[in-house]
Parts: C-alpha cells; structure tokens; sequence
C-alpha cells in the first residue's frame, strides 16, 4: 500500500521556522521525483520546490527562494522541507508528491499557519 504521510506543520509566528517531513513506503522511494505543493484558502495550488532521485537538482518557487530548503534521505524513504523567515502567505496545506511518470502519488496534506 502506498502511502505519503506529512508531518511538521503548525502554528507559527511571522519569521518563525517549521520543518515538514514525508515518510514514504510502499513504492521505491529512490527512483521518484519528489516535490512539495501548497494551496490556500481560495487559491490554486502551488509547486513549492522539487528535488530529483539522488538530490543533486533542486527547485523552488520564486515565492519562496532563499528562504526554504528541500532535501531528501532514501535511507528513510523521506522528503524535507525546511522553512525559514516564514511570512502570513504561507499560510496553506502543505502536501507531497512523488512522481516517476506515469505514476503519481499524493499525500494527505499538513496545515501551516503562520500568524501572530
């Protein structure tokens, strides 16, 4: 059974940090691109970064350059977002996606608030 399971958000303050976390299993997580999305209220989603299989290329959001960080560990089967200088606009679902096409796979999603 695959399954993408998201953990680390919350409530932040503005210039607070978070760092989300994807546990990955049942599918080869090595061989799967994987990327963070997010969506606000009344918005569209967004793709926040990516990082290729062995993670030597990275992406990112102009929105979000400089101030978050993607990583990965296929010891873990896990994907990483670090999240600096967080400012109210972040404020979205944060989920994460693997892709190795034509397979695609999406996780539930963990809220992130950032408000004082």
């Amino acid at each position: 059974q695959v399954q993408l399971v998201e953990s680390g958000g919350g409530l932040v303050q503005p210039g607070g940090s978070l760092r989300l976390s994807c546990a990955a299993s049942g599918f080869t997580f090595s061989t799967y691109v994987m990327r963070w999305y997010r969506q606000a209220p009344g918005k569209e989603r967004e793709l926040v970064a990516a990082i290729s299989r062995a993670g030597s290329t990275l992406h990112y959001a102009d929105s979000v350059k400089g101030r978050f960080t993607i990583s990965r560990d296929n010891t873990k089967n896990t994907v990483y977002l670090q999240m600096n200088s967080l400012k109210p606009e972040d404020t979205a679902v944060y989920s994460c996606n693997a892709i190795d096409a034509p397979s695609e796979y999406w996780g539930q999603g963990t809220q992130v608030t950032v408000s004082s």
